[in-house]
């Protein structure tokens, strides 16, 4: 396997420096008087983590520009979900509305979106840090993917159970469904198959 190559140092990688920006801004403007301060900082504990892994890592595992825009967006809705907890954020009300649905579907939304944009940078790190052939990589991609999603939506109950019993509802955001976990999972994986489907396609494409 080759050295990895050096990573663009962040002073010179523009479109980096401008999702950097971009995040800072909306975490600010997400931390103005969120509905639920408590609920707040719980939420953001995921983004405190992430940004640190990211950074910590970037000398030695830069993801591609493409990658790190994927994480920008979803973590920009990750932190509008934060600001007025899942359940209740307008443009879901908006959806279920307009689409005539029982809930609120926004953190549905935002769990598909997980699988959607993040199976592109767990298939960059199998097949570069992982040597995995392209071939094999979209399915362990996906595997990757719902693992990750049933250890979040477990990680996320301990959490709340631990952390803020009072707030646990709020926090899960389960709006009454004792298996909101388990369709969570199920969106995110749609969203990885999604995800690898296209990159396959991609794939052919340039073959062709």
């Amino acid at each position: 396997m080759t050295a990895e190559p050096a990573p663009t140092p962040f002073r010179h990688n523009r479109p980096l420096q401008g999702m950097v920006a971009w995040l800072l801004l909306l975490w600010v403007l997400t931390a103005i008087r969120p509905w639920y301060p408590r609920d707040w900082l719980l939420e953001n504990l995921l983004v405190f983590a992430c940004a640190a892994l990211l950074i910590a890592t970037y000398r030695r595992f830069a993801f591609s520009n493409l990658s790190y825009g994927l994480f920008t967006v979803f973590l920009s809705l990750h932190l509008v979900g934060a600001h007025y907890t899942y359940a209740e954020v307008p443009f879901g009300f908006w959806l279920r509305d307009a689409l005539a649905l029982q809930r609120n579907p926004y953190d549905r939304i935002v769990h598909f979106a997980f699988g959607l944009l993040v199976a592109v940078p767990f298939r960059e790190i199998l097949q570069r840090a992982a040597g995995l052939k392209p071939s094999w990589a979209g399915f362990v991609t996906v595997t990757c993917v719902l693992g990750f999603s049933g250890f979040y939506e477990g990680l996320e109950a301990a959490t709340a159970m631990t952390v803020s019993p009072e707030l646990g509802a709020a926090y899960l955001g389960t709006q009454g469904d004792e298996w909101d976990a388990t369709k969570d999972m199920m969106l995110a994986l749609a969203g990885a198959v999604l995800a690898m489907a296209g990159v396959g396609l991609r794939r052919r494409r340039r073959a062709a």
